[in-house]
């Protein structure tokens, strides 16, 4: 366990809550830890797994100090789910499906066929994967990949696909599955707006937190993000239609498709041999996100309810065992059917109280406040809110029926944070006077009023250091009291680099291999999100780039905006310069891997116009910033 010096203990009001955790729910229910023990085989002797490089990009014993009791610095529900998911090795699920479990914040399912083995969401790094795939050969012996399969859209699914295939194997013949329109949202999430998701992914898992009873102890879903090389090898087979049935390697499946639930592209398995269902990430032991705090397009919960009693109905009579991408199966037919009732009962319950209380006035921050699970969910373990949580899912569906304003004029065209700051701080009569009040607020537990208050002196004036230190505080004080362990983790960061400054974002997910996957068209998109808009106002440039064996593709930037037609019509319009090239070379010289003078000198292009111009559409292009500031201005 490893401590972050400049934390603090836990405030008495925060020991005080934790505890009331304790005797308001049934601790004393151990069916989960059975459950996350039963089938264990064993794991690895090697608990570090590093890169190429050496350098570590996950730590299997990181979080060995879950074992002890719950500390005042951390909610006992949290922990609980934390030491749960903490366990890592191979478990059998029934003969012939087996998981390795706690390599990653997913899990990789491994299902025996009859020449090798089917690997199902080969989790985020190829070492990973890699290692997971070693420890089970390990146990089962040294049998060929036979197919891969992704259960839907999320990095966590896909990332490690080559710490188990090669792209030699996929030449051979061997399939990689995934769901309709897979490829699409798996590249355009980690693109378009990859940047901005990373950075706050760096705050969702805490990855660059300590691990230890004041520092990151989970992530709810899963403990945190690997590190290493994350890749993406494309589907070769698609499925398209619930009810569709495939064999690889004599593994029959049956599917059943779940887009807009927990991903835009996502799929359920059924295995009628082994009558086993496979939830992806549809029904796992929490609450999910309709809104994942990193950043995405709001889910629908309604679909998402709709999709769990759909799966209730085609496989329930034939499903012994229950089983996901995350976290631990649930066995018996009877508790398996129950499990997916209470967690669609969940999904179902926020969409329609939400829509309840909007059509009565109420605000996102007033349904938030009010919402309540019914007692019978709320004492189900596995739908509460350790990754998505009451609170910011009843807020995702007043946002995806009725966006952003809540109704209330005054709220249409306030000041941006930093000029409210200035303005709020001189109105409260100054920062020390501010400072002077929150400290008295610090004092009586009400953490909550602190950050909010606090903040506006942190935005007012970033270089006050009495403001920042105790912004962190009270951070701090929230962090060791949330149940939810991505709130923990963006607590604890934010309190992190009050202290100490950026963090930066120690997961990346636009890999080489997700630009090269970008279709053309998908390029061109990334391209114009990076045009600096105002320094282009001017500027008036088109460049036709005539590829071989495609129609020409004229790009143009003009107002600020760049766009891109296919072939010459009345939408094109006439070029400074036309380039003539391949498409890998294309590719290469947008993705500023190689400059069109070195295409041309090498033979890969030749241009006709003012060659120039290429060089000064793409000086327009500005770089993202993956280190941008969040709990400062």
């Amino acid at each position: 366990m490893t401590r972050n010096p400049d934390s603090k203990p836990a405030q008495q009001p925060v020991v005080d809550g934790n505890s009331a955790i304790l005797r308001r729910f049934p601790f004393d229910d151990t069916r989960d830890f059975d459950d996350a023990r039963r089938g264990f085989l064993g794991t690895a002797a090697e608990t570090v797994i590093r890169d190429a490089g050496g350098r570590v990009v996950w730590d299997l014993g990181a979080y060995g100090f879950l074992t002890g009791d719950c500390p005042g610095t951390a909610n006992p529900s949290l922990w609980r789910q934390s030491r749960l998911s903490a366990g890592h090795g191979l478990f059998e699920v029934v003969e012939g499906i087996y998981q390795i479990r706690g390599f990653d914040l997913s899990n990789m399912t491994v299902v025996e066929g009859e020449r090798g083995v089917l690997v199902i969401d080969p989790l985020l790094s190829a070492e990973t994967a890699a290692a997971a795939l070693a420890l089970y050969r390990e146990h089962r012996g040294d049998r060929p990949v036979t197919g891969v399969l992704y259960t839907h859209s999320h990095v966590d699914h896909f990332g490690g696909a080559r710490g188990v295939v090669s792209d030699e194997d996929i030449e051979r013949g061997v399939p990689v599955i995934a769901p309709r329109g897979f490829l699409t949202h798996a590249v355009s999430e980690n693109v378009y707006a990859g940047t901005a998701m990373a950075r706050r992914a760096a705050y969702m898992y805490g990855a660059a937190l300590p691990k230890g009873e004041r520092g990151q102890i989970g992530a709810g879903l899963g403990q945190t993000t690997s590190t290493g090389s994350v890749g993406l090898i494309p589907p070769t087979l698609e499925v398209t239609r619930t009810g569709q049935l495939e064999a690889v390697d004599g593994i029959r499946m049956v599917f059943q498709m779940t887009p807009g639930t927990e991903a835009p592209a996502e799929l359920n398995i059924h295995f009628p041999g082994h009558a086993a269902l496979c939830m992806a990430e549809n029904a796992t032991h929490n609450l999910h996100n309709l809104l994942t705090l990193r950043g995405a397009e709001v889910r629908d919960p309604r679909e998402w309810a709709r999709c769990l009693t759909e799966a209730v109905d085609l496989f329930g009579d034939s499903t012994d065992v229950a089983f996901a991408s995350h976290h631990w199966p649930v066995w018996g037919r009877e508790r398996a059917i129950g499990f997916l009732t209470e967690q669609r009962d969940v999904y179902a319950y926020l969409h329609d109280q939400t829509l309840r209380m909007l059509n009565r006035g109420h605000t996102p921050l007033e349904i938030a406040e009010a919402m309540q699970l019914p007692p019978a969910l709320e004492r189900a373990w596995h739908t509460h809110g350790y990754y998505g949580s009451v609170s910011h899912n009843t807020k995702a569906v007043y946002q995806r029926y009725m966006g952003w304003f809540d109704g209330n004029p005054a709220h249409l065209w306030e000041h941006p944070p930093a000029g409210s700051a200035e303005r709020y701080v001189e109105f409260m009569g100054g920062a020390d006077e501010v400072l002077r009040r929150a400290r008295e607020s610090f004092a009586a537990g009400d953490f909550r009023w602190v950050v909010q208050v606090v903040n506006h002196v942190v935005f007012a004036d970033p270089d006050n250091t009495e403001a920042r230190d105790l912004q962190a505080d009270a951070l701090e004080q929230l962090g060791y009291g949330s149940e939810n362990g991505t709130w923990r983790n963006f607590y604890l960061t934010g309190a992190l680099e009050l202290r100490h400054g950026p963090v930066g974002t120690p997961t990346t997910t636009a890999a080489p291999d997700l630009l090269r996957t970008l279709t053309l068209d998908q390029l061109f998109d990334a391209l114009a999100i990076r045009v600096d808009g105002p320094r282009s106002w001017d500027a008036d440039i088109c460049v036709r780039w005539n590829l071989k064996d495609q129609e020409p593709v004229g790009m143009r930037l003009r107002n600020g905006v760049l766009t891109h037609v296919t072939g010459t019509g009345p939408a094109s319009s006439e070029p400074d310069v036309e380039v003539t090239l391949d498409e890998d070379a294309l590719r290469a010289l947008l993705l500023g891997e190689t400059p069109l003078a070195d295409l041309v000198e090498q033979g890969r292009a030749k241009a006709d116009g003012d060659l120039a111009k290429v060089d000064e559409l793409l000086g327009h292009l500005g770089e993202p910033d993956p280190d941008f500031a969040i709990v400062t201005p």
